[in-house]
């Protein structure tokens, strides 16, 4: 793990012992300040390089919030220089983690030590962490990613990073010593899962180790210096019980898509960027049997299924020579060769939507996937564009014939305005009239105002549908009756609504 990883700001020259000979302090620099004061701090008190930054490793933003000045960061230059040209890294890429940090904890104490630096035991604490990080994990990223409230981490070049935290993007005081600084980290992220990022490749995907998303644009492309996107994921997988606490979804419509799962019913979830698509996957996917053989297709591998018999497969970018790349169709097809009971594709951007559509109307039932749209209509739009856009030279009737044998459900996601996610459709694909899909809504989303929070209020209830198309499949799983007792108890919670 740690064979990989290179300085951050220093030179790279490697001692024959891990412990530092004496040695002149190197030439110091004046970094840019980089603190993080992770989102809980409002976006305006986010001030300019100029005055006294907060600590970039401060994670519990409740506690007193420390601040170090430009002296801080030429003081950890220095002794990160002198722990670079002292250090052996090959030695430490042998140890774990935590015996690297405390290696690295006993080389700067000495350091310290050393050069004289006169410093509180808490600041020495603040920069042996610091220094940790930069090392061994993210740099100033990591009091971000430790912490399961953020939801994104947008990096915008060295000097601005935000955060979003319960749907509010905001401003943090997180800061990189410069783009070199940034560009290593970006680097160590990609360089895990067997990917690069550099001017010749400036466009990467790639994942963090719990499967949180990651996008990483490098200049030319990106003007203002490399931009850092993470989306990532809770330690804790969401339920869909929890997905009720937090009000995305009724009691009742979770009891609905409880049992759509249960039942294997082929499901597309749509929704826009942001709007929880990936995690309702996978709270749907908790209801999938435990003897089922299932086989995940995906560009970043981030989905989190907990079932005991499950393939993983991963796509591949090209080469430096343009060779080699894997689309997400070359996984969908081969996958059909693996003898699985269902298919579960990360997200549906092209032509791997007609092998997907296939495989839901070969035999795998309960299939699911994701797509980019804005109501379950769109979805079917979308889906058969992509299909035309694979160069199929099918009749539109044709197509959307398939999509009808194919898709038993459109589950739609939406972030509203306030930040909320809500499940706001639950619509069946009923059939054709003439050359038109036939959908219906079995379960709604009706927004009936905002409070003094200017937060959106509303309720799920369903349409009035007690026995929708999929009824037939709920009563081959002996579920019939849970489903209709759901839709009918929203019915009558929406009738007492509108009295």
């Amino acid at each position: 793990m740690f064979g990989k990883r290179t300085s951050f700001g220093g030179n790279t020259q490697n001692a024959a012992a891990p412990k530092p000979a004496p040695m002149k302090p190197p030439a110091e620099k004046a970094p840019a300040a980089k603190t993080p004061a992770p989102g809980a701090a409002d976006p305006a008190a986010a001030k300019p390089a100029t005055g006294k930054p907060k600590s970039e490793d401060v994670v519990d933003v409740s506690g007193p919030e420390r601040s170090h000045d430009a002296e801080y960061f030429q003081t950890k230059s220095s002794i990160f220089n002198a722990l670079i040209d002292s250090i052996d890294l090959s030695q430490l890429a042998t140890m774990d983690s935590e015996s690297a940090r405390e290696e690295i904890r006993d080389i700067v104490a000495e350091i310290i030590s050393l050069k004289s630096i006169v410093m509180s035991i808490a600041e020495q604490e603040d920069l042996l962490e610091d220094i940790c990080n930069d090392v061994l994990g993210y740099g100033p990223l990591e009091p971000l990613l430790a912490r399961d409230d953020i939801a994104d981490i947008m990096v915008n070049g060295s000097q601005r990073c935000y955060i979003e935290v319960s749907g509010r993007v905001r401003l943090t005081n997180v800061r990189f010593r410069d783009d070199s600084h940034l560009m290593n980290v970006c680097q160590r992220i990609v360089s895990q899962v067997g990917r690069r990022v550099d001017e010749s490749s400036p466009i990467c995907d790639a994942r963090l180790p719990d499967g949180s998303r990651v996008n990483v644009i490098a200049p030319p492309l990106s003007i203002d210096g490399p931009a850092l996107t993470i989306r990532k994921f809770k330690k804790d997988k969401l339920t869909l019980n929890q997905l009720v606490k937090f009000g995305s979804i009724s009691p009742e419509g979770s009891e609905v898509l409880r049992v759509l799962g249960r039942v294997r019913a082929n499901i597309l979830i749509s929704g826009g960027t942001g709007s929880g698509k990936t995690t309702l996957l996978n709270c749907l996917t908790a209801f999938i049997e435990k003897d089922e053989r299932v086989i995940t297709c995906e560009d970043s591998a981030e989905l989190q299924l907990q079932q005991p018999h499950v393939v993983r497969l991963e796509t591949r970018p090209p080469n430096l020579e343009g060779e080699g790349e894997i689309t997400m169709r070359d996984l969908v097809k081969n996958c059909l060769r693996m003898r699985p009971e269902r298919i579960i594709v990360g997200e549906v951007r092209g032509p791997e939507a007609f092998d997907l559509l296939q495989a839901m109307n070969t035999g795998h039932d309960g299939s699911m996937g994701t797509l980019h749209a804005n109501s379950p209509r769109e979805a079917l739009s979308r889906l058969e564009s992509m299909i035309t856009m694979g160069g199929y030279s099918l009749p539109s009737r044709t197509i959307r014939e398939m999509i009808v044998s194919s898709i038993d459900v459109i589950v739609q996601a939406a972030r509203l305005r306030d930040g909320s996610r809500r499940i706001t459709h639950i619509s069946e694909v009923l059939g054709m009239e003439g050359d038109v899909i036939v959908t219906q809504d079995v379960f709604l989303y009706k927004i009936t105002g905002e409070d003094q929070n200017s937060n959106l209020t509303g309720y799920h209830h369903s349409t009035g549908i007690t026995k929708p198309h999929f009824t037939e499949k709920a009563r081959y799983f002996n579920e019939e009756a849970a489903l209709v007792e759901a839709l009918e108890s929203s019915n009558i919670e929406h009738q007492q609504n509108i009295a």
